[in-house]
């Protein structure tokens, strides 16, 4: 029995999966949110026996915890997490937890601003191709405080956000890659980038040489802040511009990997994700597997069958020779940049959303050779506009998900392609970038 006083923040997924497991292992525990916790939620809760209430109600209670388990989406100028930092307790993240009580089991750990779910995705597959007893989980799955209390595995392939790194103590994965970093998130992290590439970063803080990180050498970014990294670190970098003693790069449509002393050779035409962005999660995905000492018949076959996530470059039914493309799930600028560079048809771009910092002259070269159209899908659409207006032959606004996509439809022709890749949050009109992404598939399916 552990005898701990633990607040959770938050009834969404990870707090309900780290009260779940808080519970088995014997804490005092206490689950709050600012809002009514849904009627669901609260038979979970009863079921298992976890008080419950508002924020508001609790404040003592919360002020009196041991430690204190916050959901990633409350931010730090929260003023109850305010409250909480000047009682001095101890604030932590959902991993963080999950990784005190996972017992014996392994985790591989991805993060990156762009990639992150298509590459745990892949790993997951590799893994269950080979056999490996594993459960997908984090961001992309269920949270992973909930499957070590309800079904635990030998691995957890597992998405890691900046948010959830941020209150990390010990945690310490087996693997941990980062793909990329590129500015995203920044009403976060006060707009100072910096702030969230040591975020980031924060995935290596208690690596050892008996762990791995994976890392982008072809990433300016995390190149340039490879110093804050011990040099007791087991690295494992990936590339597609030079070739590597030690790691895994790509030349002559072959992807090479040299790791202790085994060499595995793949053509890339057996990739089943195409495009330079895919090439870079192939790659991390391939040889966090071999690390994990997985063959090359299944790294293989797995990433030559693996079929990609909903709302990722989501290839849509045809319809008289027009093409669509749902990529709901590019919501910063670095995302939608990726899914041009790999349209190679002429282009209508749904864009729009909440804007988180964007700065769209990124992908103005990529609109001005690709884009025929833009449809701003969004209530506040005047930064896109502005910027795009000596760029894109045409631009139109729509508040509606039929309407953008009739117009864009109508717009298209043959062999061009719709693409919804947003480079926005997509709260204004949506519940989330599934909704988006679920909109636009059954407005493309009743043209």
């Amino acid at each position: 029995m552990i005898n701990k006083k633990l607040v959770i923040l938050g009834s969404g997924e990870t707090g309900i999966g780290s009260a779940i497991l808080a519970k088995k292992m014997g804490y005092d525990i206490l689950l709050s949110d600012h809002k009514e916790i849904d009627l669901g939620t609260q038979k979970i809760l009863q079921d298992h026996k976890i008080l419950y209430g508002l924020e508001n109600d609790l404040l003592p209670q919360i002020l009196a915890a041991d430690e204190v388990l916050k959901s990633p989406g409350i931010p730090e100028k929260n003023e109850l997490v305010k409250k909480i930092r000047k009682q001095n307790i101890r604030i932590i993240s959902e991993i963080e937890f999950a990784y005190r009580h996972k017992g014996n089991s392994k985790i591989v750990a991805i993060t990156g601003s762009n990639g992150k779910s298509t590459t745990t995705a892949l790993i997951y597959h590799i893994c269950k191709t080979a056999g490996i007893d594993c459960a997908m989980v984090g961001n992309i799955g269920i949270s992973i405080a909930k499957q070590i209390a309800t079904d635990p595995k030998e691995w957890y392939i597992t998405e890691v956000s900046s948010f959830q790194l941020d209150d990390i103590q010990t945690f310490k994965p087996e693997i941990a890659i980062l793909l990329n970093i590129t500015e995203d998130h920044l009403d976060r992290y006060d707009y100072n980038f910096q702030n969230y590439i040591d975020s980031k970063f924060k995935i290596t803080q208690n690596l050892t040489i008996n762990e791995c990180f994976i890392y982008n050498v072809d990433d300016d970014i995390t190149q340039k802040n490879m110093f804050k990294i011990s040099n007791k670190i087991n690295l494992i970098p990936i590339s597609m511009k030079e070739k590597l003693n030690n790691g895994v790069y790509i030349t002559q449509d072959k992807m090479i990997m040299k790791l202790r002393d085994e060499k595995v050779i793949i053509d890339i035409n057996d990739f089943a994700l195409k495009g330079i962005h895919n090439s870079y999660n192939t790659m991390a995905a391939s040889v966090a597997t071999m690390f994990m000492g997985i063959k090359k018949p299944k790294i293989r076959e797995a990433i030559n069958n693996f079929k990609g996530l909903p709302h990722r470059m989501e290839k849509l039914p045809t319809i008289k020779h027009i093409h669509f493309i749902n990529d709901s799930k590019a919501t910063n600028i670095n995302s939608t940049w990726y899914a041009l560079e790999s349209v190679e048809s002429p282009t209508i771009l749904i864009l729009g959303g909440i804007d988180k910092g964007n700065d769209y002259s990124i992908i103005s070269d990529l609109v001005k050779e690709k884009v025929k159209a833009i449809i701003c899908l969004g209530l506040d659409n005047k930064k896109i506009i502005e910027h795009f207006k000596n760029i894109a032959p045409i631009i139109l606004e729509f508040d509606d998900m039929k309407k953008a996509v009739q117009t864009s439809f109508s717009l298209a022709h043959k062999d061009d392609c719709v693409l919804l890749s947003p480079a926005c949050a997509s709260f204004d009109l949506f519940k989330n970038y599934e909704d988006r992404g679920n909109q636009f598939r059954e407005a493309v399916k009743n043209l």
